[in-house]
């Protein structure tokens, strides 16, 4: 067709205190992969919500194929052809994978499921993205990788002509968004449009035809991806230029031992994995969804009373009961799932930031609110979130902002060992420098730190060293001068020859 598949023409929307989107306009090209991109709280996802029916804009227009249209529901926008993969997954963890992905029709024969259909119907959704998830299982069972593929079955199956992705592959291994980008170029080589929203620069510059830059509420330019680099789009994004990150802590030596796990076992999950963690050191945790990072991180928080092994913090064994017994011992854990697991979502952000710290903020059981103001403000600044959202409910922030918050509130429990789960999971890429400074910072100050990321640009740059776990498995260690995304890779899916390993 000739004309947009998307024209967006003055869209303004407004929350209490915040303009999100200010005259917003833009087109987006039939059968397109269209970028949208922009620092956390720019408004990328406000427009995404807009488009799919979640929100309604204050002012502005939208023209689907050539057509106003005004949605007031997410069934307005599917009915014409629009949907959504969802950054925050937007499931209903009581019910099953075929049950989510079949809402809205059921297969039914006289008033009752017909379960046989239902199943084979999840299954053919399933197929269509390269999952193999077993339909029966419950949503609540699922890893939040293996749920984030359900929701894009979910988008593609209903047929939709437009499809919008917020960040997509926060949530996915590296062998797991190389099957998204192949099905996204089918999709759109089928005249599917795409709207993309994410962070990350190797994606947009693999999969995307043209690129939308918000900074602040605004549109600030719309351009081709052909003749543009990875510098450009980040200058127009933040407004400056952004040198490339070296971290400090790896020039100096590692001090002592500060955890020392040996033997750790779940029989299922992870089995008979042992390493060190020294003062200084960012020691890196890599593998493919499913090998047991993030099983692992929980166990040493408390949070599997059925794991076994050894556990040694600071040269003396210990048990950590709960997660409250490891916070006095001194660990902290920035956990995957932000939602369900980093922050509770109905207190403001002032009070998410100050949780681990509320003894040291009370007297007499009562919290001190000015103490407490004093700590938040003190690690907004830090971590350049606006003072202005200190009394915001936690729930109403940006996703970037809301994983700040859960940095903020470990960085102010000065914990000496630090278990970090994808810590940079849906956050910009002028944050994310930030992010990586301070981790870095930490590291120099001698604290003892576990990185956790799928994103193994992130694990190269950071790590100190990388161990490697392949089906509950630790199988390696690389050193960070011998660690290349190749060698790391080929540990990973069992390529590897014995050089591989240090």
């Amino acid at each position: 067709m000739a004309g947009p598949a998307v024209r967006f023409s003055g869209i303004t929307r407004r929350f209490p205190g915040v303009v999100a989107l200010d005259d917003v306009s833009f087109d987006v090209a039939a059968g397109s992969c269209h970028a949208v991109c922009g620092e956390n709280g720019a408004g990328k996802s406000t427009l995404g919500k807009i488009l799919a029916g979640l929100l309604v804009p204050d002012a502005g227009t939208i023209e689907l194929l050539g057509r106003a249209v005004r949605f007031s529901s997410p069934r307005d926008a599917l009915q014409a052809g629009v949907a959504m993969v969802h950054q925050e997954l937007a499931l209903c963890e009581n019910m099953t994978v075929a049950e989510n992905l079949c809402l809205g029709a059921i297969p039914a024969r006289h008033a009752f499921v017909s379960r046989r259909r239902l199943h084979q119907r999840a299954r053919e959704l399933l197929t269509a993205v390269g999952a193999d998830t077993d339909p029966g299982r419950p949503m609540s069972g699922l890893t939040v990788a293996e749920q984030q593929r359900v929701q894009i079955a979910a988008a593609v199956g209903i047929g939709a002509r437009v499809i919008v992705f917020d960040e997509p592959t926060s949530s996915l291994a590296e062998g797991e968004a190389r099957q998204l980008y192949d099905l996204i170029g089918r999709l759109t080589a089928s005249g599917v449009t795409v709207l993309y929203v994410s962070h990350r620069m190797h994606e947009i510059f693999r999969l995307c035809d043209a690129v939308t830059v918000l900074r602040d509420g605004r549109h600030v330019d719309t351009r081709p991806i052909d003749g543009l680099d990875e510098g450009a789009i980040v200058q127009m994004m933040i407004g400056r230029k952004l040198d490339q990150y070296f971290p400090a802590h790896v020039a100096g030596a590692p001090g002592g031992e500060l955890l020392r796990v040996q033997g750790l076992t779940h029989p299922g999950r992870f089995e008979d994995v042992s390493f060190t963690v020294r003062a200084g050191e960012v020691v890196g945790l890599a593998g493919l969804v499913g090998a047991g990072r993030s099983e692992i991180a929980q166990a040493l928080f408390g949070l599997d009373p059925d794991a076994a092994g050894t556990v040694h913090l600071g040269g003396a064994r210990v048990r950590i009961r709960s997660p409250r017994h490891a916070m006095a011992l001194g660990l902290g854990f920035v956990p995957e799932d932000r939602k369900r697991q980093g922050l509770v979502l109905s207190l403001l952000a002032r009070e998410n930031t100050t949780l681990p710290t509320l003894h040291r903020l009370s007297r007499r059981g009562w919290i001190e609110r000015r103490r407490e103001r004093e700590v938040a403000e003190q690690f907004f600044t830090r971590l350049g979130v606006r003072q202005t959202l200190m009394e915001a409910a936690t729930s109403a922030l940006s996703g970037g902002n809301q994983q700040k918050l859960v940095l903020a509130k470990w960085l102010a429990a000065d914990s000496r060992v630090l278990i970090l789960d994808e810590p940079t999971r849906g956050v910009d890429v002028g944050a994310k420098a930030e992010l990586h400074a301070w981790i870095d910072r930490l590291a120099s100050s001698g604290v003892g730190i576990l990185l956790i990321s799928s994103e193994l640009p992130e694990l190269l740059n950071l790590s100190t060293r990388i161990l490697v776990l392949r089906a509950g498995r630790l199988i390696g260690e690389v050193e960070r001068e011998r660690a290349t995304q190749d060698r790391l890779l080929r540990l990973m899916t069992g390529l590897a020859s014995t050089e591989a390993v240090a």
